[in-house]
């Protein structure tokens, strides 16, 4: 069930309609089983691959949290092997066979599994295993009812494509929770127009570039169309993303559960460093904790903080995708990370010399995005080519439309970064408030670019 869609509308106003007219003790349960048809909604079968790993990591951080020793160690490797050995083979499976056989049977045929990969699943098994690494490490106590459990992984705003919720963070509200005032509810609907215009005027206008170029790159050669068309999947991947995240965030807020940010003007960073610090935030900060910390974080001296750093990264790229291409893109961006270090350690770049740098830096991610949208490595190489070493004669594949966007999206989030503008709307009076709500109604009404259906870039991972 998409967000975009009319189903999604009502459903949502469904479930809200049920949930503030039950009675408190009711109200998880209705939130549950919403949850679970959402899921099933997509992929009915999948939801007995989410309950299953529910059950086991809901057993397994009861036991580790009641015993000691070996004991504790043997139910977080049986979590963790759970997790990590459906995902595996449901996202690599193929991908690793077809690596052995192209390394020691080059000349065998290689016949793909019918795999259909379960609905976000990259997702909720990195929020459960955040839970039940958390159990070990005594940070967090155990959760005792299954029901609370499910509802923590399964709870369907984030289900799909995150944002990656800790544990803390939801149980601070679910077991604390109070109704949200007038400032959220105005603060929740705001983020899902702001989300609603970020996917369907922004992010689906740009995929009209981006899926017609990547669908086959040699058909427009020249330097012009390379780097047009990969600036267009940077933007088309941002809009689609954050807009998802600022959906399913101000989608919980209305319900009183507050998800952390994941997004914060990447685009400005002016260092790769800080663009991982404004990029799918939660992923990054859970990539540091139970990753690059675990490898020894930088507490081991230059060269292995480098190596942690690259390691890191390169499982930050699979997770995104099976294939070389992914693995690249990762390796790519702990290889920027490692010069960084080198260059400058971890000071941060202010003043005038942000500017020059904030537009090398977006022009280094740009660069990487070729890696993460082309469908092979030759694809890849062969952009990457035209982007350095291509013809001129052609021209730029965005419409002067589309460039108007690109430099309207700027100067919102200049004006954000600034001046918080956002900010201080939701604060106007509320005559302000509702004429920006029938603007952005209408904005989205004018220029949704293509069709309601179109599934959000993230959904396949």
């Amino acid at each position: 069930m998409l967000f975009t869609t009319p189903e999604f509308c009502l459903f949502l106003a469904a479930v809200l309609a049920l949930f503030y007219a039950l009675p408190e003790p009711a109200r998880k349960y209705l939130l549950l089983a919403a949850s679970l048809y959402f899921y099933i909604a997509w992929i009915p079968r999948y939801v007995v691959i989410l309950l299953l790993l529910i059950t086991i990591d809901y057993l397994a951080a009861l036991w580790i949290e009641s015993r000691q020793g070996p004991p504790r160690r043997a139910a977080l490797v049986v979590s963790l092997c759970a997790n990590l050995g459906l995902l595996g083979y449901f996202k690599y499976a193929n991908f690793a066979r077809e690596t052995f056989l192209s390394l020691f049977h080059p000349a065998a045929h290689f016949e793909p599994l019918a795999i259909i990969l379960p609905l976000g699943i990259s997702f909720h098994t990195f929020q459960s295993m955040s839970y039940v690494i958390d159990v070990y490490r005594k940070k967090q106590p155990a959760i005792r009812n299954y029901i609370d459990y499910a509802l923590f992984v399964s709870f369907f705003p984030q289900l799909v494509a995150g944002p990656i919720v800790r544990a803390e963070e939801f149980f601070a509200d679910y077991f604390h929770w109070r109704p949200p005032t007038a400032a959220e509810w105005q603060q929740g609907v705001s983020m899902m127009l702001t989300g609603y215009i970020k996917k369907l005027v922004f992010a689906d206008q740009f995929s009209l570039v981006s899926d017609r170029y990547f669908a086959n790159p040699a058909a427009l050669p020249g330097l012009f169309p390379a780097w047009t068309a990969s600036l267009a999947f940077g933007l088309q991947i941002f809009f689609d993303f954050s807009g998802y995240t600022d959906i399913a965030i101000g989608v919980a807020l209305l319900f009183g559960f507050h998800f952390p940010e994941n997004f914060r003007r990447p685009y400005l960073s002016a260092t790769i460093t800080e663009f991982w610090h404004r990029w799918h935030i939660t992923l990054s900060h859970w990539l540091r904790d139970y990753v690059y910390i675990s490898l020894g974080g930088n507490r081991k001296g230059a060269w292995r903080t480098r190596l942690n750093l690259m390691l890191t990264m390169l499982l930050g790229g699979l997770w995104h995708g099976a294939s070389w291409n992914f693995v690249i893109w990762g390796g790519y961006h702990g290889l920027l990370l490692s010069v960084e270090r080198i260059v400058w350690g971890r000071n941060e770049r202010t003043g005038i010399a942000r500017l020059p740098l904030a537009i090398l830096t977006f022009l280094l991610v740009t660069i990487g995005w070729v890696f993460f949208r082309a469908k092979t490595l030759t694809a890849a190489l062969y952009v990457i080519a035209q982007m350095f070493t291509g013809e001129t004669q052609n021209h730029s594949l965005l419409s002067p439309w589309q460039w108007l966007l690109a430099i309207v999206s700027l100067t919102i989030a200049l004006a954000e970064e600034h001046r918080h503008w956002l900010t201080r709307l939701a604060r106007a009076p509320f005559w302000i408030r509702t004429t920006a709500a029938v603007a952005a109604l209408l904005v989205i009404e004018l220029f949704t670019a293509t069709d309601l259906s179109i599934p959000f870039v993230y959904f396949q991972f």
